[in-house]
């Protein structure tokens, strides 16, 4: 790499500062059971992507995606299914947090199209992707776990970068072209398993507690909770539930021999709210950080962890979920 200066995008610094927009339609709906006391204030809409360049996305990465049109935002799922993770000695299957992605969405004024992604990592495999990353003119967002207690270790890198959608796609896809995070360099989809979620959970009950419904994926259920009562701008796109702006919780084992884990997305007057709701409800802290740069506001993400009955971690996820969306003087006198 001869120099870092050719990483970074020319227009940056002015889409970080300028991005904001007036105008336009108010975001959806507030938190489950009403967390956000107050709306997102009203701004632009982002331009769609088209047919063909979702098509050119899909070619370069070789799968095909999910469109989201509410956010106009294009996904991929990048699992990696070749690892065999356990935790604190149980096998945990790939969509308990061992699953990647890759999203494109336009900037607000239309002008071009921001890719962000996480990946899953072997220790081994971080810093060589460092070097392709940069090589393909995307920049480094964050390296951290998600998890205690799992072998082998695990590593999550955040990558994004700015220019056009098929452009994006073609520099993503060489950058990971040589690692098992390439589509085509994934195992083949194994047997359906002997029992989903479904047959597992009380999903009823979990959803009554969480006060939202989650997605059977084989053997593991996931929330999945964005914040519409906040306006993130990152690179000039609006940050949004399907381009990692958003609260999960993903439950693998029994209902009564339970795994949690997840993520929370908080302004920084939430952290400690946060972290006290689920230490109170016996779930482990794990990491606290950023996934984005020059995100405005700037985003806070906390991954957690536990085990014990399903129904009680599903609790301690509802217990993090009350503190979002409170605002500051509220938030700082708790």
């Amino acid at each position: 790499m001869k120099s870092v200066s050719k990483i970074v995008h020319p227009d940056r610094r002015k889409l970080l500062q300028g991005a904001m927009v007036s105008a336009g339609a108010a975001l959806l709906s507030a938190l489950p059971r009403g967390a956000a006391e107050a709306e997102a204030p009203a701004m632009g809409k982002t331009p769609p992507l088209t047919a063909e360049e979702m098509g050119a996305i899909d070619a370069a990465l070789g799968k095909k995606g999910k469109y989201i049109d509410g956010e106009a935002t294009y996904t991929i799922a990048l699992p990696r299914a070749d690892l065999k993770v356990s935790v604190q000695g149980q096998h945990m299957p790939t969509p308990f947090g061992f699953g990647g992605w890759v999203s494109v969405k336009r900037t607000l004024d239309g002008k071009g199209a921001v890719i962000m992604g996480d990946t899953v990592l072997l220790m081994e495999e971080v810093n060589p992707l460092i070097d392709a990353a940069h090589k393909a003119g995307l920049e480094i967002g964050a390296i951290h776990n998600h998890f205690f207690y799992e072998e082998p270790r695990i590593a999550y890198m955040h990558l994004h970068g700015m220019g056009e959608p098929a452009d994006l796609a073609k520099r993503y896809a060489a950058a990971i072209s040589t690692t098992k995070l390439f589509p085509a360099n994934q195992p083949p989809a194994g047997p359906p398993p002997d029992k989903t979620s479904k047959d597992i959970f009380d999903l009823p009950a979990l959803d009554k507690i969480v006060g939202a419904t989650g997605t059977v994926n084989g053997p593991t259920y996931k929330y999945v909770i964005g914040r519409p009562d906040l306006n993130v701008i990152a690179m000039g796109a609006h940050m949004t539930t399907n381009i990692g702006l958003n609260t999960w919780m993903s439950l693998a084992g029994t209902a009564e021999e339970a795994h949690a884990a997840g993520d929370v997305a908080m302004l920084d007057y939430e952290v400690n709210a946060v972290i006290s709701a689920l230490r109170g409800n016996g779930l482990e802290i794990v990491a606290v950080h950023n996934h984005m740069l020059g995100d405005d506001p700037h985003m806070i993400f906390l991954h957690y962890y536990g085990s014990g009955p399903a129904l009680k971690l599903a609790a301690g996820f509802r217990a993090a979920l009350d503190q979002l969306g409170k605002g500051k003087l509220r938030a700082m006198k708790m």
